[in-house]
C-alpha cells in the first residue's frame, strides 16, 4: 500500500470512527499505537507515563475523530503532534509536582479511566464523568501560574523555563548566560517563596537539579 493509499484509509476509518466504529478504532490504535508510544518514551523516558499518555492520545481521537480536517494533514501526523504535545503537558506536570508536592492522586484516577475505556468490550463514559477531577486539577494549575507571577523576574523566569519549558538548570544557565551555582540558588529560592504563597502543598521534596 502506497503511503497515499494508507492515508487515504485512515481518513476513511477516522470518518468511521466519528461514527462510533470500534472496529475501525481498534485498525487505528493498532496501526499507531507503537509510533504514539514511542514519541511519549523519548519525551518522558518513563513507559508507565508514556503508557498513560498513548492512551490519552487515543481516548481523545475517539472523541475528537469529528474535529480532524484532512485539509490540514494526515491521521498519522495529527495523531503523532496530540501526542507530543501531550507528552510535553505532561512532563511539564511531573516537574511541577515533583517540585512542589502536589497530589498525583487525580491524574492516576484519571489515566486508570481512560485506560478503561480502550479495553475491548469497554463502554465510552459520559465527557462529564471528569468534570470535578478536573476543574481540582486546573485550579491547582492556576493557584500555581499566580503564585509564580507573584515572584520577582529573576526568580521566575527560572522556574518558568524549568517547568514550562523543561529545560534542566545547567540549560537554564546556559539559556540566560548565568552561574550554573546561581541559577541552582534562584530556583530553591523560589521554591521556597512558592510554599510560603501556597502552604498547604506541604515540605519541600527533594530538587532534581540536573
Amino acid at each position: 500500500m502506497t503511503t497515499s493509499d494508507t492515508q487515504a484509509e485512515d481518513a476513511r476509518l477516522l470518518r468511521l470512527v466519528a461514527l462510533h466504529s470500534r472496529d475501525a478504532f481498534e485498525m487505528l490504535y493498532d496501526r499507531y499505537a507503537g509510533q504514539v508510544y514511542g514519541i511519549a518514551q523519548r519525551i518522558l523516558e518513563d513507559r508507565s507515563a508514556s503508557e498513560e499518555v498513548t492512551q490519552e492520545t487515543f481516548l481523545r481521537l475517539w472523541r475528537r475523530a469529528e474535529q480532524f480536517d484532512a485539509a490540514r494533514g494526515n491521521v498519522r501526523s495529527w495523531l503523532l503532534t496530540m501526542a507530543h504535545r501531550l507528552a510535553i503537558d505532561a512532563l511539564r506536570r511531573r516537574r511541577v509536582r515533583r517540585a512542589l508536592g502536589l497530589d498525583r492522586h487525580s491524574e492516576q484516577q484519571a489515566a486508570e479511566a481512560s485506560e478503561a475505556d480502550l479495553q475491548p468490550g469497554w463502554d465510552i463514559r459520559d465527557e462529564d464523568a471528569d468534570v470535578h477531577e478536573e476543574a481540582a486539577l486546573n485550579i491547582s494549575r492556576q493557584r500555581v501560574r499566580q503564585a509564580i507571577a507573584g515572584l520577582s523576574e529573576p526568580h521566575r523566569r527560572v522556574i518558568e523555563l524549568a517547568f514550562f519549558s523543561g529545560l534542566t538548570h545547567r540549560e537554564i544557565a546556559e539559556r540566560l548566560g548565568e552561574p550554573l551555582g546561581t541559577v541552582h540558588s534562584r530556583a530553591r529560592q523560589a521554591l521556597l517563596m512558592l510554599r510560603q504563597k501556597l502552604p498547604e502543598l506541604g515540605p519541600e521534596p527533594g530538587l532534581n537539579e540536573a
